[in-house]
């Protein structure tokens, strides 16, 4: 694409953007600057919160403690 491009057709410029990583500008037929698309960051996880995940638990579970998960990590840290 060329400079004269960019400016009077900026709407396709942005369109090529969406499907291609960058557009190369050329003026006199040599590259000058290379256009890149610009992604939104992406939202970080949540930090794991041990107390809520338990209060979770203690609502899946009705109130009783769930020990198949510690005995399914005991007997495979044995076998290891």
């Amino acid at each position: 694409m060329i400079v004269r491009d960019l400016r009077q057709r900026w709407p396709r410029a942005e369109e090529i953007l969406r499907t291609e990583r960058e557009i190369v500008i050329t003026r006199d037929g040599k590259p000058v600057a290379k256009l890149i698309r610009v992604r939104e960051p992406r939202t970080r996880r949540k930090r794991f919160d041990a107390r809520r995940h338990a209060a979770w638990q203690a609502t899946l579970g009705r109130g009783q403690t769930v020990h198949w998960v510690d005995e399914f990590l005991t007997r495979d840290r044995d076998a290891g």
